[in-house]
């Protein structure tokens, strides 16, 4: 097993790797405009679970994952070719949900800071 920073090293650097790859070197036009916001590495370092995102967001999705799942094994051998390491992680992709929770969340917030200053006028008025 290897310690938490070094896990965390690692999956900062296939990241930014991976990004390059993506940007750089494939040419299916369904990944184009691909982010990636995180890469999980655990501790064996048997897997690495990459979260994705794209321009259209949702729409996009399930193209996206297929067309990453069909360059699994080119990305892969880009990857450990730059990320050197005695076994490379096997890929997972999974799409990043977190931007649109994190706007409904914003979303709610507002809402309920709009009532809460409509209340605070009805309650001073009587």
């Amino acid at each position: 097993m290897v310690n938490e920073a070094r896990v965390r090293r690692i999956g900062d650097r296939i990241q930014q790797e991976l990004s390059l790859v993506l940007q750089r070197k494939v040419a299916d036009t369904r990944l184009a405009m691909v982010t990636v916001t995180a890469v999980d590495v655990d501790r064996e370092l048997a897997y690495a679970t990459i979260y994705i995102t794209a321009l259209g967001e949702e729409d996009r999705m399930n193209e996206v994952l297929r067309a990453l799942e069909g360059a699994r094994g080119y990305l892969r051998r880009e990857l450990a070719a730059r990320v050197r390491l005695r076994s490379f992680p096997q890929l997972r992709f999974r799409w990043d949900f977190s931007q649109e929770r994190g706007a409904r969340i914003d979303e709610l917030l507002d809402i309920l800071k709009s009532e809460r200053a409509g209340g605070e006028g009805e309650t001073g008025e009587g």
